[in-house]
């Protein structure tokens, strides 16, 4: 198996979510809500909704906002980038996976330019071979053609193998597997039932990229 490494973005080289409590916080400041606002919004995020157009269409029904769901979402957009973190530590580790030998790539759903925005100020895009966002190829995780489009950006094929690393059970290990990857599920979450299931289970990313370099000795 070749030494090929794909890892999803959010709340898996970043922390999405601690990002998104600064976010609500910061909403919830802007808008002059209660300090209960910030829960519901917490609660409303993980309730897992299909689009975040929905989710605000939701947040400006609940709170009575004047302004439109779309401007709502697209200062959201324009903000998270500002956000989100990606620790030092990661960084290294990418940077020592690709050292030994690895080819290492990020696969995530999402709009352009928010994950573009994340990949460009977390220094991420410039650790990596290559990456594959859904937002600008038009196709988002589980889809085999998303990963396809990651491997080859990082100079190789998915014919030979590798790796997908993520917390999403459909979209990173279902996806990976049917990509003909072997696959680390981030446990972020409880493990439904699921067609797939993942090689290793880790709490964090430095512990998979540990499994990788164990892998590729």
């Amino acid at each position: 198996m070749q030494r090929l490494a794909l890892f999803d973005l959010d709340n898996t080289l970043i922390d999405l979510d601690a990002a998104f409590l600064l976010w609500a916080h910061e909403f919830a400041e802007g808008h002059r809500l209660s300090r209960k606002a910030v829960d519901h919004l917490v609660k409303l995020d993980r309730n897992g909704l299909p689009h975040r157009e929905l989710f605000f269409t939701k947040v400006r029904e609940r709170f009575k906002l004047s302004a439109p769901a779309t401007e709502l979402w697209a200062a959201y957009r324009q903000r998270m980038p500002h956000l989100v973190e990606c620790r030092p530590e990661v960084i290294d580790a990418l940077a020592d996976l690709r050292a030994s030998g690895w080819r290492v790539g990020i696969v995530t759903n999402g709009t352009a330019d928010n994950q573009l925005g994340k990949l460009q100020r977390t220094g991420l895009a410039d650790t990596v071979d290559g990456y594959a966002l859904s937002g600008i190829e038009g196709i988002r995780k589980p889809n085999v053609a998303l990963f396809e489009i990651a491997a080859r950006r990082c100079g190789v094929s998915l014919t030979d193998g590798g790796w997908m690393v993520g917390d999403h059970p459909a979209s990173d290990i279902g996806g990976g597997h049917s990509a003909g990857l072997r696959t680390i599920w981030i446990d972020r979450r409880t493990w439904a039932s699921h067609e797939h299931s993942p090689d290793h289970v880790v709490t964090d990313v430095i512990h998979a990229m540990d499994i990788l370099r164990a892998a590729g000795e």
